[in-house]
């Protein structure tokens, strides 16, 4: 946390500020964040995810926490991941526990179409769906085609979206340590992008030419790309400093 806490105070006031988004942290850790903050003294409040790790019955708890530290942290976001059945009654809770001015953004479990239907549910309840695009294990990475199906729904309900672990690099790779496909931020980006035009989404996550990606990103206009943000809200990641490397290397920072 010590570590964690510095990195963003200094990234948020760096040359790349404006790229990296909010500090995320488990609901569990609220106490170690808080107690770093004091420490650290920041001159405005840290603007703040909140991964709930305690079960929807812990959000008001989690809430109240935060609300009576205005002075360090300003809540943007709430992250949860949703039960098996993703049912109109759990995520009326969520819609009651969390204030209208906070994002949320609930995580379904993947596979098969049920899947799909509950991230249909999530859009018609005003979240935001997360994808998690990787993990420890091979099958913790979703396919080609599972990203194009997640994608699919995002613009049939005209929703945001959220990605979270896996994407550590802008374009996809195969990680030589464990033979695992890396899916890409920029090829999420791209993507996007031809969801809204009507392209090839799918030729869009497979790419690995990163000069290719780059060029196209290169290529929108001000209005499209500003579109692109509107739907593809934001992503997880535990560095600041590869990313900005990534795309620095491709020419576009």
């Amino acid at each position: 946390m010590p570590d964690a806490v510095r990195m963003h105070l200094e990234g948020r006031e760096g040359e790349h500020a404006g790229v990296m988004g909010l500090f995320l942290c488990q609901a569990s850790r609220l106490p170690e964040l808080i107690t770093e903050l004091v420490k650290a003294k920041p001159t405005k409040p840290v603007a703040l995810s909140l991964v709930i790790d305690t079960g929807l019955g812990g959000v008001p708890k989690a809430l109240s926490i935060v609300e009576s530290r205005a002075e360090l942290l300003a809540l943007r976001m709430v992250e949860m991941p949703a039960p098996s059945d993703v049912d109109d009654v759990w995520l009326e809770r969520v819609s009651e526990f969390v204030p209208e001015d906070v994002i949320r953004v609930v995580e379904p479990r993947r596979g098969g179409q049920e899947w799909l239907a509950g991230i249909r549910r999530v859009v018609d309840h005003g979240s935001w769906p997360k994808i998690r695009c990787g993990g420890l294990s091979r099958e913790a990475f979703p396919s080609v085609a599972e990203v194009a199906d997640f994608l699919a729904v995002i613009s049939s309900g005209e929703a945001s979206f959220k990605a979270t672990a896996g994407l550590h690099n802008a374009v996809r790779h195969t990680d030589h340590e464990t033979g695992f496909e890396h899916h890409g931020f920029l090829n999420l980006l791209v993507a996007t992008a031809r969801l809204l035009a009507g392209g090839d989404v799918r030729g869009a996550l497979a790419e690995t030419d990163g000069a290719v990606l780059a060029e196209e990103a290169k290529g929108l206009s001000d209005q499209a790309a500003h579109a692109v943000r509107a739907v593809f809200g934001s992503y997880g990641s535990c560095s600041l400093s590869e990313p900005v490397e990534d795309l620095e290397g491709l020419g576009l920072l």
